[in-house]
């Protein structure tokens, strides 16, 4: 029998579209067994072991995704779309707080940006985690555009499949070998994060305007809490209250989170939105301040061309 024929459908033959894999052993008959992504989420997809099917990471709650369209803590799909060159927390809460830093092009016939999260800041306890997509003007799904960072020192992943960096409770772990990893602290959270693109027919269909300079690298990311308060806040944060009440029309086509002021932070690194609920260990908020003043030699993160985003450089 031809390979053609013997490959059941959705099984990855090409690269064309990303892919994911099972990598629970139990399921024998798809463990390790490479499927193609669908095409409404091409570049971000897992698999469901139990069924053997690639399913959409995008369609979960905690999803933030696309032109950040919402999956909230209740189930609910909203889109938040802040401001291009902003920052926004996403979360915050008394040991965690989760800025994103918006990048975007404007629509002329639109009274908003379209936006897309170029990168967040992560703090808790007394520490940080810069996670980023880097600039690129032309894609390959086998270049690793990621930039990362613990307490203001770069951190080097190896590029293959299960790579793993420790420290301090935290981890971070590869799902592929470029651009797809999974970011954990112990007892409070899990951050699946994959660097993706606008491709030429996103922009097409949306009418983004992405020109051949800058395909918009960002952060497609798929968010777990495991010890958030009832206090919690954040544009994500809040909707996962035990009383939360979303605000959002859910009957519309595309229901808006509004209130972007009161989310708004002065810099990626800061937790003072006027929701912030961020205390952390004592002193925090003094070493955050040194380490934004601070210039690292082997990872320099400025404001990039025309103050398209966050790009750093080891």
């Amino acid at each position: 029998m031809a390979e053609a024929e013997a490959t059941p459908p959705g099984i990855a033959k090409d690269r064309e579209y990303g892919y994911a894999s099972c990598k629970i052993k139990k399921y024998k008959h798809c463990y390790n067994l490479v499927h193609v992504c669908p095409k409404f989420c091409p570049y971000h997809c897992t698999v469901d072991c139990a069924s053997c099917k690639p399913i959409c990471k995008c369609d979960k709650p905690g999803a933030v995704c696309q032109d950040p369209r919402f999956i909230g803590g209740d189930g609910i799909t909203f889109y938040f779309h802040g401001k291009k060159d902003n920052n926004f927390c996403l979360v915050s809460d008394a040991n965690l707080h989760i800025n994103a830093h918006f990048i975007g092009r404007r629509n002329g016939n639109m009274k908003r940006d379209f936006t897309w999260v170029q990168s967040i800041a992560i703090l808790f306890d007394n520490h940080q985690i810069f996670l980023g997509a880097e600039k690129t003007a032309t894609w390959e799904d086998s270049v690793d555009r990621l930039a990362l960072s613990f307490d203001g020192e770069p951190i080097t992943l190896q590029e293959f499949e299960g790579a793993k960096w420790e420290s301090s409770g935290v981890s971070i772990v590869r799902e592929t070998s470029t651009n797809n990893i999974v970011v954990e602290v112990d007892g409070k959270f899990s951050i699946s994060a994959n660097v993706v693109p606008i491709t030429e027919e996103d922009s097409r269909v949306h009418n983004y305007g992405i020109t051949k300079d800058d395909c918009f690298a960002h952060l497609d990311l798929g968010f777990k809490f495991f010890s958030l308060s009832n206090e919690v806040s954040g544009v994500l944060g809040q909707t996962y209250k035990p009383d939360y009440v979303s605000r959002v029309n859910i009957g519309a086509k595309m229901p808006i989170m509004g209130g972007g002021k009161e989310y708004e932070t002065t810099s990626l690194f800061s937790p003072d939105c006027s929701v912030a609920r961020f205390v952390g260990n004592n002193g925090f908020n003094n070493d955050i301040a040194m380490v934004e003043g601070l210039t690292l030699p082997s990872l320099s993160c400025t404001s990039g061309i025309d103050g398209q985003g966050v790009v750093c450089r080891r």
